[in-house]
């Protein structure tokens, strides 16, 4: 069945790009947006396109505007954005092992070009983020952390095309660990990020890949639980 053709505005896209941005932890609840001014010229927009953008986030429950001295567009707790993307994911069938599926074809891949592609930059870039990873405090960090991590491997691919891609589909999901009571990701994660690193340093792609995709798996069971709660995590694992 062929699907409909779709467009965004100006504003929409505006819109989907901060969403994402939240999404994959770049910014989180409680973080001040950029001054109106500043963050219009750093995407390269209208300033009215980017205050209509603000005011769908704002309807949706992304941001909040605070007024008086401290005043400004902050990210909020997010609540209503989860409980929305977690009830669109148990609607839309499929579409959580799609972007999934599409996020380990575009990730092992990137991290099989790395382990080629690096250099002591990149290879610094991800010691940092991973030594950064096992010192955070509190959820928001360990999402952004986490988010440095894969965005510099995407970088070390050397791929602009691939790249957007995996900022793309990244974006689809949320990463909201603080849902996760029971379950501390942060060991598992330096653990998995340690290892992806080592096989891009080694200039081993069979075994980046292979890493990759064992902590993307990972993170399926995570945000399955998330999601559909235990039982179904627990079913899709021994299934």
């Amino acid at each position: 069945m062929v699907r409909a053709v779709t467009s965004l505005t100006l504003t929409q896209a505006v819109a989907e790009h901060l969403r994402h941005l939240i999404h994959r932890g770049e910014v989180g609840p409680g973080d001040r947006l950029p001054a109106e001014r500043e963050l219009a010229e750093q995407l390269g927009v209208a300033r009215i396109s980017l205050r209509e953008a603000l005011k769908i986030l704002q309807d949706d429950g992304y941001v909040q505007v605070r007024r008086g001295a401290q005043g400004g567009t902050y990210v909020t707790e997010l609540r209503q954005p989860v409980e929305r993307w977690r009830a669109r994911m148990k609607t839309q069938s499929g579409e959580f092992d799609d972007i999934i599926d599409f996020r380990i074809a575009l990730e092992t891949d990137a991290a099989r070009l790395a382990a080629g592609r690096r250099d002591r930059s990149d290879l610094a870039g991800l010691r940092a983020a991973i030594k950064k990873l096992g010192q955070v405090d509190g959820r928001a960090a360990f999402r952004l952390t986490d988010s440095q991590f894969h965005g510099g491997l995407a970088r070390a691919a050397r791929n602009v095309r691939l790249e957007n891609a995996i900022q793309s589909a990244r974006g689809e999901l949320f990463s909201p660990h603080d849902l996760l009571p029971f379950v501390d990701p942060v060991e598992e994660s330096v653990r998995d990020h340690q290892q992806i690193y080592e096989a891009v340093r080694d200039g081993d792609p069979d075994a980046a890949a292979t890493a990759m995709r064992e902590h993307i798996e990972r993170t399926r069971r995570q945000l399955r639980e998330i999601v559909f709660g235990a039982q179904s995590a627990a079913n899709r694992t021994t299934g």
